[in-house]
């Protein structure tokens, strides 16, 4: 029973950028720059057959590439932080991404996401961090914004149950419209 998702790849010069502002931070587990990415849609545990639909279904997405740049950091969980990400500009065309995903998921029989789509890159996984010490490490980190870079395509990737944070396996990837990109899907995950 495959674990996937589908997520923008980082350039690695942009993944390796993130991975230097990793500071010391009790409880935290700094994600590795190869496995850093932009979650456009999680699925979860499927049987194969709903995965080989999900694939069918992903195969068939028709949007355009466009540019990104990501922008600033953030802490999700409040009193109780839980992730530390990198946020991204405002981007219709990745809204509209994230949604031809969605409807991808929800024509392959699978359950809508419990979760509106907030675009991020998780930088660390936190626990047990003290909201005070992840406002001081904001602070710290101070402004971002990457140079802009070009999204020609995006991945279906598996990862191990209950393991977050990766090593992801990238089992396809899709063209967007524009680009010159292909993939291959192994199928029977």
């Amino acid at each position: 029973m495959p674990r996937l998702f589908t997520a923008l790849q980082l350039p690695p010069d942009l993944a390796d950028a993130l991975a230097e502002f990793a500071v010391p931070l009790a409880g935290a587990r700094w994600i590795e720059p190869q496995d850093m990415h932009l979650t456009l849609r999680f699925v979860g545990d499927i049987d194969n057959l709903a995965a080989d639909e999900f694939h069918a279904a992903l195969s068939r997405i028709d949007e355009p590439a466009f540019t990104l740049t990501l922008s600033g950091f953030g802490a999700f969980g409040g009193q109780q932080p839980r992730t530390l990400w990198a946020g991204v500009g405002d981007n219709p065309w990745l809204d509209a991404l994230a949604r031809a995903n969605d409807r991808a998921a929800r024509s392959a029989g699978l359950p809508p996401d419990k979760h509106a789509f907030k675009p991020h890159v998780t930088l660390a996984r936190l626990k047990g961090t003290r909201p005070e010490a992840v406002a001081r490490v904001l602070g710290q980190l101070g402004a971002f914004a990457s140079a802009p870079f070009q999204v020609e395509s995006f991945a279906l990737f598996s990862s191990r149950p209950k393991v977050g944070g990766g090593p992801y396996v990238i089992e396809d990837t899709f063209s967007l419209r524009g680009a010159d990109y292909a993939g291959s899907w192994a199928g029977d995950l």
